[in-house]
Protein backbone atom coordinates (compact mmCIF):
# COMPACT_ATOMS: atom_id res chain seq x y z
CA UNK A 1 0.00 0.00 0.00
CA UNK A 2 1.13 3.52 -0.96
CA UNK A 3 1.20 6.26 1.70
CA UNK A 4 1.62 9.68 1.60
CA UNK A 5 2.80 11.21 4.94
CA UNK A 6 2.27 14.39 6.34
CA UNK A 7 5.27 15.32 5.28
CA UNK A 8 5.15 14.98 1.36
CA UNK A 9 7.28 11.93 1.24
CA UNK A 10 5.69 8.39 -0.59
CA UNK A 11 5.91 5.55 2.01
CA UNK A 12 5.79 1.94 1.03
CA UNK A 13 4.15 -0.04 3.76
CA UNK A 14 3.16 -3.86 2.98
CA UNK A 15 2.28 -5.14 5.78
CA UNK A 16 -1.31 -3.54 6.65
CA UNK A 17 -3.69 -1.05 5.09
CA UNK A 18 -4.13 2.39 6.73
CA UNK A 19 -7.83 3.21 6.96
CA UNK A 20 -6.50 6.60 8.34
CA UNK A 21 -2.72 8.59 9.15
CA UNK A 22 -2.24 11.88 9.86
CA UNK A 23 1.35 13.48 10.95
CA UNK A 24 2.15 15.51 14.53
CA UNK A 25 5.11 17.68 14.53
CA UNK A 26 7.48 16.77 18.16
CA UNK A 27 9.90 18.95 18.18
CA UNK A 28 11.58 18.17 14.85
CA UNK A 29 10.05 15.01 14.69
CA UNK A 30 7.05 14.34 12.40
CA UNK A 31 5.26 11.41 14.02
CA UNK A 32 2.77 9.45 11.73
CA UNK A 33 -0.27 8.60 13.68
CA UNK A 34 -2.17 6.01 11.71
CA UNK A 35 -5.52 3.55 12.42
CA UNK A 36 -5.70 -0.28 10.27
CA UNK A 37 -8.02 -3.01 11.64
CA UNK A 38 -5.69 -5.78 12.30
CA UNK A 39 -3.92 -8.59 14.41
CA UNK A 40 -1.49 -6.83 16.80
CA UNK A 41 0.83 -9.90 16.72
CA UNK A 42 1.69 -9.69 12.76
CA UNK A 43 2.43 -5.64 12.83
CA UNK A 44 6.36 -5.63 11.42
CA UNK A 45 7.32 -2.17 13.89
CA UNK A 46 9.77 -1.75 16.02
CA UNK A 47 7.75 -2.18 19.39
CA UNK A 48 4.29 -3.69 19.61
CA UNK A 49 2.34 -2.30 23.00
CA UNK A 50 0.82 -5.59 25.16
CA UNK A 51 -1.84 -4.20 27.16
CA UNK A 52 -0.64 -6.60 29.79
CA UNK A 53 -2.07 -7.94 33.49
CA UNK A 54 -0.20 -6.22 36.71
CA UNK A 55 0.92 -10.06 36.90
CA UNK A 56 3.02 -9.38 33.68
CA UNK A 57 2.40 -12.87 33.19
CA UNK A 58 0.32 -13.59 30.50
CA UNK A 59 -3.85 -13.73 30.27
CA UNK A 60 -6.31 -13.07 27.82
CA UNK A 61 -7.30 -10.81 24.86
CA UNK A 62 -4.05 -8.75 22.86
CA UNK A 63 -1.81 -10.00 26.54
CA UNK A 64 -3.18 -13.37 25.55
CA UNK A 65 -2.33 -13.40 21.82
CA UNK A 66 1.34 -11.87 22.33
CA UNK A 67 2.51 -14.50 24.66
CA UNK A 68 0.97 -17.20 22.92
CA UNK A 69 2.79 -15.68 19.37
CA UNK A 70 5.71 -14.37 20.77
CA UNK A 71 7.06 -17.74 22.83
CA UNK A 72 8.27 -18.48 26.28
CA UNK A 73 10.99 -15.93 25.57
CA UNK A 74 8.58 -12.59 26.33
CA UNK A 75 6.96 -14.94 29.64
CA UNK A 76 10.09 -15.36 30.73
CA UNK A 77 11.82 -11.52 30.77
CA UNK A 78 8.44 -10.84 32.47
CA UNK A 79 8.93 -13.24 35.36
CA UNK A 80 12.80 -11.83 35.71
CA UNK A 81 10.91 -8.73 35.74
CA UNK A 82 8.58 -9.79 38.37
CA UNK A 83 11.83 -10.96 40.59
CA UNK A 84 14.05 -7.72 40.39
CA UNK A 85 11.74 -4.80 40.14
CA UNK A 86 8.35 -5.59 39.97
CA UNK A 87 7.61 -8.10 42.84
CA UNK A 88 3.69 -6.37 43.36
CA UNK A 89 3.13 -6.32 39.75
CA UNK A 90 3.88 -3.69 37.04
CA UNK A 91 1.31 -0.85 38.36
CA UNK A 92 -1.31 0.90 36.71
CA UNK A 93 -0.59 3.55 34.03
CA UNK A 94 3.43 2.26 33.78
CA UNK A 95 4.66 0.25 30.91
CA UNK A 96 8.24 -2.02 30.79
CA UNK A 97 9.79 -3.94 27.81
CA UNK A 98 11.14 -7.16 26.88
CA UNK A 99 11.97 -8.94 23.95
CA UNK A 100 9.37 -9.80 21.19
CA UNK A 101 10.19 -13.13 21.15
CA UNK A 102 9.18 -14.52 17.38
CA UNK A 103 7.15 -11.83 16.93
CA UNK A 104 8.26 -9.96 13.67
CA UNK A 105 8.47 -6.58 15.98
CA UNK A 106 11.97 -5.88 18.35
CA UNK A 107 10.69 -5.69 21.85
CA UNK A 108 7.30 -6.07 23.42
CA UNK A 109 5.90 -3.15 25.68
CA UNK A 110 4.16 -3.94 28.54
CA UNK A 111 1.92 -1.75 29.94
CA UNK A 112 -1.37 -2.01 32.37
CA UNK A 113 -4.35 0.23 31.40
CA UNK A 114 -7.30 1.57 34.05
CA UNK A 115 -10.73 -0.88 34.87
CA UNK A 116 -13.53 1.79 33.39
CA UNK A 117 -15.41 3.32 36.41
CA UNK A 118 -18.86 4.93 35.94
CA UNK A 119 -18.05 6.94 39.24
CA UNK A 120 -14.35 7.57 39.26
CA UNK A 121 -11.92 9.19 36.51
CA UNK A 122 -9.30 7.43 35.70
CA UNK A 123 -8.58 9.12 32.35
CA UNK A 124 -4.88 9.81 33.39
CA UNK A 125 -4.03 6.54 34.07
CA UNK A 126 -5.39 5.67 31.10
CA UNK A 127 -3.23 8.49 28.93
CA UNK A 128 0.08 7.50 31.24
CA UNK A 129 -0.61 4.36 29.37
CA UNK A 130 0.45 5.60 26.04
CA UNK A 131 2.53 8.52 27.22
CA UNK A 132 4.61 5.96 29.16
CA UNK A 133 4.85 3.28 26.34
CA UNK A 134 6.28 5.84 24.24
CA UNK A 135 8.77 7.16 26.85
CA UNK A 136 10.32 3.16 26.85
CA UNK A 137 9.81 2.86 23.28
CA UNK A 138 12.45 6.25 22.67
CA UNK A 139 14.67 4.99 25.89
CA UNK A 140 14.56 1.56 23.23
CA UNK A 141 15.01 3.70 20.01
CA UNK A 142 11.79 2.56 18.98
CA UNK A 143 11.15 4.66 15.56
CA UNK A 144 7.62 2.67 15.57
CA UNK A 145 5.25 1.45 17.59
CA UNK A 146 1.58 -0.58 17.12
CA UNK A 147 -0.57 -0.10 19.91
CA UNK A 148 -4.43 -1.69 20.71
CA UNK A 149 -6.97 -0.03 22.74
CA UNK A 150 -5.72 -0.12 26.00
CA UNK A 151 -8.52 -0.83 28.35
CA UNK A 152 -11.25 -1.10 26.31
CA UNK A 153 -11.85 -5.04 26.22
CA UNK A 154 -12.59 -6.68 29.37
CA UNK A 155 -11.58 -3.28 30.90
CA UNK A 156 -14.84 -2.18 30.38
CA UNK A 157 -14.01 1.60 28.94
CA UNK A 158 -16.20 2.77 26.39
CA UNK A 159 -14.23 2.65 23.07
CA UNK A 160 -15.23 6.37 21.64
CA UNK A 161 -14.01 7.41 24.98
CA UNK A 162 -11.20 5.28 24.97
CA UNK A 163 -10.50 6.52 21.89
CA UNK A 164 -9.95 9.92 22.49
CA UNK A 165 -7.74 9.93 25.04
CA UNK A 166 -5.58 7.33 22.91
CA UNK A 167 -4.92 9.98 19.77
CA UNK A 168 -4.77 13.02 22.14
CA UNK A 169 -1.82 11.55 24.30
CA UNK A 170 -0.18 11.09 21.05
CA UNK A 171 -0.34 13.69 19.47
CA UNK A 172 0.62 15.93 22.75
CA UNK A 173 3.43 13.38 23.77
CA UNK A 174 7.05 14.64 23.52
CA UNK A 175 8.58 11.35 21.73
CA UNK A 176 11.31 10.54 18.73
CA UNK A 177 8.57 7.54 17.73
CA UNK A 178 7.99 8.86 14.14
CA UNK A 179 5.09 6.23 13.17
CA UNK A 180 2.48 5.52 15.87
CA UNK A 181 0.05 2.77 14.91
CA UNK A 182 -3.45 1.91 16.14
CA UNK A 183 -4.36 -1.79 15.09
CA UNK A 184 -7.84 -2.04 16.15
CA UNK A 185 -9.71 -5.72 16.41
CA UNK A 186 -13.18 -4.99 15.26
CA UNK A 187 -14.80 -2.44 12.97
CA UNK A 188 -16.54 -0.67 15.93
CA UNK A 189 -13.08 0.02 17.15
CA UNK A 190 -11.79 0.81 14.07
CA UNK A 191 -14.46 3.51 12.92
CA UNK A 192 -13.51 5.31 16.57
CA UNK A 193 -10.09 5.60 16.32
CA UNK A 194 -10.42 6.71 13.01
CA UNK A 195 -12.69 9.01 14.09
CA UNK A 196 -10.83 10.61 16.54
CA UNK A 197 -7.95 10.94 15.02
CA UNK A 198 -10.05 13.50 12.58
Amino acid sequence: MVLLASDGQTVVDPSTVPVAAVGTRHNEVMTRIETVRGDITEQQVDAVVNAANSSLLGGGGVDGAIHRKGGPQILSECRDLRAAHYGKGLPTGQAVATTAGRLPARWVIHTVGPVWSATEDRSALLASCYRESLRVADELGAASVAFPAISTGIFGWPIDDGARIAVETVRAADTKVNQVRFVLFDDRALEAFTAALG
